[in-house]
């Protein structure tokens, strides 16, 4: 057994040495959907994490004399690798500084300097990991003689030089037991909101003892420092460190818990439904996967509310898409109705929870009888009277259905005395759009560290545990945020009307425990229940109501 835990951490030290580069590679990749400020600011979040690193590193080491000192000298090497990260970083302020003047310069720069700091993130891990055994070696020396070394001022501190005095040997050095100091040390400074030492602690951890069982935690509390400090160019990175971690460990119990934080960090960027939809978008389809990848996941009620929130924003972005076509046409000023038609039918068919679903049903079937189609008019206004007969248009769409000779169905009744959604009102509104905040269920604590947790959170019991989760990590207490919208089971609004003796179909979500498919707390084993077949999306009646 002991021997097969060897060969895993030689396999998972392997696996991200190799994998570095294409991760960063995709990493980047993505950030072509940011905007130049956002991409500048991410990268220069990477760069002071890297500065902090190497210049911690090179106080544990000793100077050679110039006679002895080589190419392979390590202080030279990370000395080196220190100066390119202060160009980089030199040339992103200068880029930045034209973005705020709104000075003009070529954008195809942001790709190049992309490009530069991917590719010394990976030599800089690669450095870190090579002279571990040099800083294993430094003498005592070294450390005694910083007691004598003047202090960096407060301007070299932010600059990167020199640091936190009292995590240079400790970063410097490699010593047995050092990896759990750095990743407890880490946590405290997390816990302080100084984020960016943390990162650098774990980063220690991750770059320097590739065989430590903090190893695929301290990974995963980098992205939760990311998502903790919750601004624009963080929750970029959160949401890119998440998607690696799920890459690195997909098999591990907290990898569903991940999948749904990654879906999290989109919502905690959507806005309003007349501004930039694509974190919506995003945010819709990290749920699809939860659902597709853990379908037996204790946490599905939690993304099925979710998914309604998300859906309710795309589905409202859609409305008023179709509303200006709608408009549009009855100004005069257009010739037709497809705008309209193809935007309300895409709510109809995708997104059934919609709160406002009765307008769209009685545009849309207004939008048939002007292209003089009743057939397909009455589809709609009889799908409206059927299940929102208590919506104000539920009278008019019997008068359309009394001028086409169609029939009126009878009210559902499931939905007879369901009173429709009710909006957030004139101040409510006026609120929404003076903050440009949505409702939306988002928890802005980590999946392994929260942010007052006094010490009950999973981090802690993996420090306890000794770098491994603990068996009954999922008693643990974990703070859920109240749903942003009233939760009650109402039956899908179908396109068509079922026949008769059709029996309602009804959704029960089986609790599991929480996390992903078990198979222990070690990672190296395969998960006997990892789904291997795609799962249809939850059914709508399981999901919250709008």
């Amino acid at each position: 057994m002991r021997f097969r835990n060897v060969v895993f951490v030689v396999l998972c030290a392997a696996l991200q040495v190799s994998a570095l580069p294409l991760a960063s590679a995709t990493a980047y990749a993505r950030q072509s959907q940011l905007t130049p400020m956002q991409r500048i600011e991410v990268m220069r979040s990477r760069l002071d994490t890297m500065r902090r690193t190497l210049n911690s590193a090179i106080a544990g080491l000793n100077a050679k004399d110039k006679a002895q000192a080589g190419a392979d000298d390590p202080r030279a090497r990370l000395a080196g690798l220190e100066k390119e990260v202060g160009s980089v970083l030199s040339e992103v302020n200068d880029v930045r500084g034209k973005q705020e003047r709104a000075d003009r310069y070529d954008t195809s720069v942001l790709d190049k300097l992309e490009q530069a700091v991917a590719d010394l993130d990976t030599r800089t891990q690669a450095a870190m990991r090579e002279t571990a055994s040099d800083r294993r070696t430094a003498p005592a020396a070294a450390a005694a003689s910083k007691k004598d070394k003047k202090k960096p001022g407060f301007f070299g501190r932010i600059l990167g030089r020199g640091g936190d005095d009292k995590y240079d040997e400790l970063i410097g050095t490699v010593a047995p037991g050092r990896d759990r100091q750095l990743f407890e040390d880490a946590t405290k400074e997390a816990r302080k909101d100084n984020y960016e030492t943390a990162r650098s602690l774990y980063g220690v951890v991750i770059n320097t003892y590739a065989d430590s069982p903090f190893l695929p935690l301290a990974k995963l509390a980098i992205a939760d420092t990311f998502y903790l400090e919750g601004t624009t160019a963080a929750l970029i990175q959160a949401g890119q460190a998440y998607q690696d971690w799920v890459t690195f460990f997909p098999t591990h119990p907290l990898a569903d818990d991940v999948m749904l934080k990654m879906a999290e960090v989109e919502m905690r960027r959507m806005g309003l439904p007349d501004r930039e939809m694509g974190p919506a978008r995003k945010a819709e389809q990290r749920l699809k996967a939860f659902f597709q990848q853990f379908p037996k996941s204790s946490l599905t009620p939690d993304a099925e509310i979710k998914l309604v929130e998300v859906q309710e924003n795309l589905a409202m972005h859609n409305m008023l898409v179709g509303n200006h076509y709608y408009e549009k046409y009855y100004r005069q000023a257009a010739t037709n109705l497809k705008g309209a038609q193809g935007r309300y039918r895409e709510i109809v068919e995708k997104y059934p929870r919609f709160s406002h679903m009765a307008e769209v049903l009685f545009r849309l079937g207004t939008t048939y009888m002007e292209e003089e189609e009743p057939d397909e008019a009455t589809k709609y206004f009889q799908q409206l009277v059927r299940f929102h007969p208590n919506s104000e248009f539920a009278e008019k769409a019997k008068e359309r259905l009394a001028t086409i000779g169609a029939q009126v169905p009878d009210p559902d009744p499931s939905r007879a005395d369901e009173p429709e959604p009710e909006g957030p009102g004139f101040f409510g509104g006026l609120m929404r759009e003076i903050t440009g905040v949505v409702p939306k269920t988002v928890n802005k604590d980590g999946v392994i560290i929260s942010r007052n947790s006094k010490g009950s959170d999973i981090i802690e019991a993996v420090i306890n545990n000794g770098g491994t989760l603990p068996d009954n990590y999922n008693t643990l207490p974990v703070n859920r945020t109240a749903p942003a919208r009233n939760v009650a089971p109402l039956p899908p609004a179908g396109a068509a009307k079922p026949a008769a003796g059709d029996a309602k179909k009804e959704f029960t979500a089986q609790p599991t425990q929480p996390g992903g498919p078990r198979s222990g707390s070690d990672p190296a084993k395969p998960a006997a229940t990892q789904p291997t077949q795609p799962a249809t999306p939850p059914p709508a009646g399981s999901a919250a109501k709008p």
